[in-house]
């Protein structure tokens, strides 16, 4: 059996929301399982669907470059907040965003890109590395366009210009004008970035994800005790809010939460006398996915001591 540790449940909690003994008892559950303790607690009605993001602990920045039709998001890690707020760290995160338009959002080709010095921008991070004394990562980038349009950016907890913790790019196919384009796009840009959705549309959600979400909705009406009929209803039910939940185009729009981001969008193509397709968006989100490792001051000292 796992140990479950104060820590875990601590995390556990602030995933879900669910109360300490609750978190504690997922987690005998799991046998310490993190994903299956979640499960387990959804199931018995204890958390939302929509998880909430653990606690980000990766450190570094995230930046957006536009070119044209063309836009670029990336993200590029360091060990601590001190070095993300390091000029030279900023500049290199800030030519990221450049170099990944020229490479087209690959990064393995991003670190062969030469710059004016003759170095590679994957040499100039060893540099950067050795110079700072620091781990760093460039860790992902992503590229989107329109052939006729805009694409908008929007960075939340900015450092500076195109440059902070949050990075979202929205491509809008229109031939609207582009002052118009440019005001909905950053604000479908920045709901983004308060909504996190996984999915543009519906047709983009995978079906694993879908199924799991319609197996833990069977759970939970099954403990209702109503005819299999009455489930099957409620099931469809609960689906049809999930997708509202996490996907874009379905979502309630932030600044008019009685409209979906889809209705807004139509509307703005009314107005505009032409349409208006919001055809990708890209968002990053500073160390999501990513868990740094738990600092313990005392415990180091007392290593380092020989105690």
């Amino acid at each position: 059996m796992a140990n479950i540790t104060a820590a875990m449940v601590k995390e556990l909690r602030e995933t879900t929301g669910a109360g300490m003994l609750d978190c504690k008892k997922a987690l005998v559950e799991a046998d310490g399982n993190m994903e299956q303790a979640v499960d387990w607690l959804r199931k018995k009605g204890l958390a939302s669907a929509a998880k909430k993001s653990s606690r980000i602990a990766a450190e570094g920045l995230v930046a957006v470059a536009i070119d044209g039709n063309k836009g670029a998001v990336v993200e590029v890690n360091s060990e601590t907040d001190f070095v993300a707020k390091n000029e030279i760290f900023q500049a290199y995160v800030e030519d990221a965003a450049k170099v990944a338009l020229k490479a087209n959002g690959d990064v393995e080709a991003m670190k062969e890109v030469k710059g004016s010095d003759g170095k590679t921008f994957g040499e100039r991070l060893t540099d950067m590395i050795a110079k700072i004394g620091e781990n760093m990562n460039l860790r992902r980038a992503k590229v989107i366009s329109v052939n006729n349009g805009l694409v908008c950016s929007y960075i939340h907890n900015a450092v500076r210009e195109g440059l902070g913790k949050i990075g979202v790019l929205v491509a809008l196919e229109s031939s609207a004008d582009k002052a118009k384009l440019a005001e909905l796009g950053k604000h479908i840009a920045m709901h983004i970035a308060a909504s996190a959705p996984i999915a543009l549309n519906i047709e983009g959600v995978s079906k694993e994800a879908v199924e799991h979400e319609k197996s833990i909705f069977a759970e939970q009406a099954a403990a209702s005790g109503k005819p299999a009929n009455i489930i099957e209803k409620m099931v469809e039910g609960r689906v049809r809010k999930f997708y509202e939940e996490v996907v874009l185009e379905e979502q309630a729009f932030i600044m008019d939460p009685d409209k979906k981001v889809k209705a807004v969008i139509a509307e703005a193509a009314k107005d505009a006398g032409t349409d208006i397709k919001l055809v990708e968006y890209a968002f990053f989100k500073l160390g999501d996915g990513l868990q740094k490792k738990e600092e313990d001051f005392a415990s180091e000292v007392a290593a380092q001591l020989g105690k």
